[in-house]
């Protein structure tokens, strides 16, 4: 499998748990990014935040055989984020979204919109 279609399984993954604004940013043309990829997503409570967390990490072992390297976040839940090394996964709660604005921090990053509508 490879990376696009590992984002598709986290993006996939969110949208069934009903994340809105999923985006995925291809940072593979900046050099400094700490990730080739980042999957951001918000909901509007922590409970969302979580449950979304949990579908990416459960889609990802069972579709891509692959396990989180690194997670935080989860205390709180306003904002968790999970290391795939290669692909870092942003769940927000939304007033977090806004506040932290992470993707005009890379705004030279390809840009991707994920939706549930089926083609």
């Amino acid at each position: 499998m490879n990376m696009n279609d590992e984002i598709r399984v986290i993006a996939d993954a969110m949208l069934e748990k009903k994340a809105q604004d999923v985006v995925s940013l291809d940072l593979t043309r900046i050099g400094t990014a700490i990730a080739d990829h980042f999957v951001i997503c918000n909901a509007d409570s922590t409970t969302q935040v979580v449950a979304i967390s949990d579908e990416v990490e459960e889609q990802m072992e069972k579709k891509c055989d692959r396990s989180v390297v690194r997670k935080q976040g989860r205390e709180n839940a306003f904002w968790i984020i999970l290391d795939y090394s290669d692909i870092v996964v942003h769940i927000f709660k939304t007033d977090q979204r806004l506040f932290y604005r992470l993707e005009d921090l890379w705004a030279d990053a390809v840009k991707t919109t994920y939706t549930d509508e089926k083609a």
